[in-house]
């Protein structure tokens, strides 16, 4: 991205902060973040967070979370609802997803929600440990009949998302009402 894009969101988040409580967390993670039962440290990934509502939700879990995006104003907006709420293992990255790199192999869990890059699936895919999962949701190119103006380039063809995690454990997978839904555990054998 560039700095007119990170301006155009700072922009974005600093009119919505505003206007709108803080979100709440997304319910896909619910169902499908595991609860914490081994005393080992576990990580997870929330790309492209937004307010971070969700990395909240997953450290508020006891994930060790990184959250990354490319806006200060919804980063700080995260934060300081990071710190009124007293969760500590948020770590907070302001960064271009253009350019940053993931760290390979990490995290248990991985969270990408109304997100697309699809040069960044590789790198999301690495991000995942084995034995660990990805919880993928964005909209498809249904989504056109609810908002015809819609960038394409910013929708999943139906079916898209799950081609790209065809190789793994497929726990949820779903393309209904202009969202595509995946969650998915990462083989042993990955590489």
């Amino acid at each position: 991205m560039t700095l007119k894009e990170r301006n155009l969101w700072d922009a974005t988040y600093m009119r919505q902060g505003r206007v709108v409580n803080y979100p709440a967390p997304d319910p896909i993670l619910f169902e499908y973040v595991p609860p914490l039962f081994e005393e080992r440290t576990h990580r997870a990934l929330d790309v492209a967070c937004g307010y971070g509502q969700n990395a909240l939700w997953l450290a508020a879990q006891g994930y060790d979370t990184d959250a990354v995006d490319i806006s200060h104003v919804a980063l700080r907006l995260g934060h300081q609802k990071a710190v009124e709420q007293k969760i500590r293992n948020v770590n907070f990255v302001v960064a271009d997803l253009d350019t940053h790199e993931l760290e390979p192999g990490v995290y248990d869990v991985v969270i990408v929600l109304r997100f697309i890059k699809r040069g960044l699936l590789p790198d999301i895919r690495a991000a995942v440990r084995p034995g660990g999962r990805i919880v993928y949701q964005a909209f498809n190119t249904h989504h056109l009949h609810k908002q015809p103006g819609y960038d394409p380039e910013q929708l999943f063809r139906v079916g898209e998302l799950l081609g790209y995690f065809a190789d793994w454990r497929i726990l949820h997978n779903t393309n209904d009402n202009g969202v595509s839904q995946l969650v998915a555990i990462k083989p042993d054998d990955d590489a």
